[in-house]
Order: C-alpha cells, then sequence, then structure tokens
C-alpha cells in the first residue's frame, strides 16, 4: 500500500472511527486488503481514532458515603485524593492518579463546615483543570448558599450567583446539582447545568409506605412550593393544599395560613430543605388543628441545625422524610422518626448519561433501578 493510500482516497479522508463507514466503502471504492490495512493502522496509531476520555470519579470530604456509593453503582473505586489543612487552616488537596484526558466527576456536597467544603471543591476543580484532565464536572447534590439567590433588600448580596462565577472560574465545565432552591440559580451560570429532581424518588417512596396516599393531601408549606406539591399530587392523582406563611426574620415565622381541606385525612409536607425545622413544626400543628389525621413531613436536604432534631422529636410527625444529599447518620441516631431516600442511584445515572453524552431528561421524571 502507498504511503497515502490510507490517508485520502479520491480526496475522500478514510482514517473514521466509524466501522460501519469504512464496511461501507469495502464493497465500493477499495478492495477488502485496504479496509483491513486500515483498521490495522487504527490500531496502531490510536491518535487516528479519537477516544472516549476513560471516567474518574473524585469525593471530597463533606460526604464520603454517597461519593461510595455512586462509584459501586458505577462499578468505579473512588479516584484517590487527600484533603487536608495546613497548620493555618488553609486547604490543600493533593489529587494522586492521573487525569489528563480524562472526563473527571467531582462529588462535593454544601453541607457541615460549607465554606471550607466549598473552598476544598473550588482548589479540586482547579487541579484537576490544570492537569489537564477533559472536562470537569461539579456534582453538588446540595448547592451552597442557594437561599440567597436575589436581593430582596438594600444591600442584600445575591451570594448564590457569587458561588456560581467562582465555580465557573475554577474550571468546572458542567454542574449536576438536586433540587435546587430557586430554578434560576442555572441561569448564574454560563456553563450547563443539569437540576436533577426528588420527585421520582418521593413518590416512589409515598407509594411504597403510605398505604392510605390515595387519602392523603400534599401540603406546601409556603407559596414557593406551590409548583413542586401541584406537580406530585398530579403524579398521584390526590389533592394539594397551600399554607401562606411571613416571617418576621430568617428562620422566624410570624403566621400561618393553610388554604385547602386536610379534615380526616393524611398531610403530607413537601418541602425542598429542612434547616431548624420551625416551618414544620410550625405546619404541623397547623394541619392537626385542621384536622388532619396524620401529617408526614418530606424534603430534599435535610439541613437539620440548630434545634432542629429536638423539634422533629417533640412534633407530631409520623416520619420526617429526607435523601442523602446530606449526611444524616448522626442525626438518625438522634431521632428514631428521620427516614433517609437513597438518591445515589440518581446521580450515578446522570454521571454515566453525561460521560456517555445521553439526555438526562428521562431521570426528571422516573427512578433509575
Amino acid at each position: 500500500m502507498e504511503k497515502n493510500d490510507y490517508q485520502t482516497l479520491n480526496g475522500t479522508p478514510l482514517i473514521n472511527e466509524d466501522k460501519s463507514y469504512l464496511k461501507s466503502k469495502t464493497n465500493s471504492d477499495f478492495s477488502k486488503v485496504t479496509y483491513n490495512n486500515i483498521l490495522k493502522l487504527s490500531e496502531h496509531r490510536p491518535s487516528l481514532c479519537p477516544r472516549m476520555p476513560n471516567i474518574k470519579v473524585f469525593g471530597g470530604s463533606s460526604h464520603p458515603g454517597l461519593t461510595k456509593l455512586i462509584c459501586t453503582r458505577l462499578g468505579l473505586e473512588p479516584g484517590r485524593v487527600v484533603a487536608k489543612k495546613f497548620s493555618n487552616r488553609e486547604t490543600n488537596v493533593e489529587i494522586n492518579e492521573s487525569v489528563r484526558g480524562e472526563d473527571v466527576f467531582i462529588v462535593q456536597s454544601g453541607c457541615g463546615e460549607i465554606n471550607d467544603n466549598l473552598m476544598e471543591l473550588l482548589i479540586m476543580i482547579n487541579a484537576c483543570k490544570i492537569a489537564s484532565a477533559s472536562r470537569v464536572t461539579a456534582v453538588i447534590p446540595c448547592f451552597p448558599y442557594a437561599r440567597q439567590d436575589r436581593k430582596d433588600k438594600s444591600r442584600a448580596p445575591i451570594s448564590a450567583k457569587l458561588v456560581a462565577n467562582m465555580l465557573s472560574v475554577a474550571g468546572a465545565d458542567h454542574i449536576i446539582t438536586m433540587d435546587l432552591h430557586a430554578s434560576q440559580i442555572q441561569g448564574f451560570f454560563d456553563i450547563p447545568v443539569d437540576n436533577l429532581f426528588a420527585e421520582p424518588a418521593v413518590i416512589r417512596w409515598i407509594q411504597l409506605h403510605i398505604p392510605d396516599f390515595k387519602n392523603a393531601v400534599i401540603v406546601s408549606p409556603d407559596a414557593g412550593g406551590a409548583k413542586r406539591v401541584t406537580s406530585i399530587a398530579d403524579r398521584l392523582n390526590i389533592d394539594f393544599a397551600l399554607i401562606h406563611k411571613e416571617r418576621k426574620k430568617a428562620n422566624e415565622i410570624d403566621s400561618m395560613v393553610l388554604v385547602g381541606d386536610v379534615t380526616k385525612r393524611i398531610a403530607i409536607l413537601v418541602d425542598d430543605m429542612a434547616d431548624t425545622c420551625g416551618t414544620f413544626e410550625y405546619a404541623s400543628q397547623k394541619l392537626l388543628s385542621a384536622g388532619a389525621s396524620k401529617v408526614y413531613a418530606i424534603c430534599t436536604h435535610g439541613i437539620f441545625s440548630g434545634p432542629a432534631i429536638s423539634r422533629i422529636n417533640n412534633s407530631p410527625f409520623e416520619a420526617v422524610v429526607v435523601t442523602n444529599t446530606i449526611p444524616q447518620e448522626e442525626n438518625m441516631k438522634n431521632s428514631n422518626k428521620i427516614q433517609v431516600i437513597d438518591v445515589s442511584m440518581m446521580f450515578s445515572e446522570a454521571i454515566r448519561r453525561t460521560h456517555n453524552g445521553e439526555s438526562v431528561s428521562y431521570l426528571f421524571t422516573q427512578m433509575p433501578l
């Protein structure tokens, strides 16, 4: 074969990683011998056939349990990374394996020591980026500073926008998160953002653990969650209600008004996050006084700071159900009412689909097996 036989044929490039393309050419433009020679050439000259980069999943120190679950479902070992602090509390990160040309996913949730964990994530993203990773995706199950998404009073910061800028500048190419406090946070980024929903997992939990769910009412503890509860209620074909609340200041509720009928029915409170659980405590009392027979609370992110656990233990809830976007092992030891929905399969499937260039919209309405 001449030197240039494999490069062009009648001006058409022959080096193509699609073997079906080459096979179609076998019967027309050139002999089977030439076809086989090209395949052999491709094997010995891999640079002529661009490969899909391998996948690497690293976990920060915020939620190693979730990282392990994700990697187990993907059939991978978590990437080797060491995060430590100097004596002056500076964060130092060491990536102990090559990421050159790899598709890197970094799992770090906005919980615990939020500022330290956010800084650790930024450093890990930058370390992988300058080590020539082909793409770096930040998997942030609980997005930090998501409640500071708008300028609701004079001189108030829009901290969620600042976090978005920091992630982009650090080198993130893609963000995967779950149940953002406000969907418009996606618009703070100039890079792709996949905002997964816990709704499919919540619906499955209700169907499996509340036998009489057809006699239930899905309740939103505030007006902002109306769209969330109506979506769940429509898919379960049940009614919904709404509680309007007014706050004097953050984490303190002034008054509540129930809109809807819960008399002699199971009330299921659904929200995106529970912090001090003041809202849930007042809402449960409001629902019981309105005639509800039982009250459940379901939220995606169980932050549970301050007096949250004592409020849950003293509340009339049958169960307080959260996902594992935030570690809940200690909280479950302190309260037997807390139950956890595992959403690691949603993140692992999102990672797999992203890596393979597939659509993730399936995950918005379906729970992967």
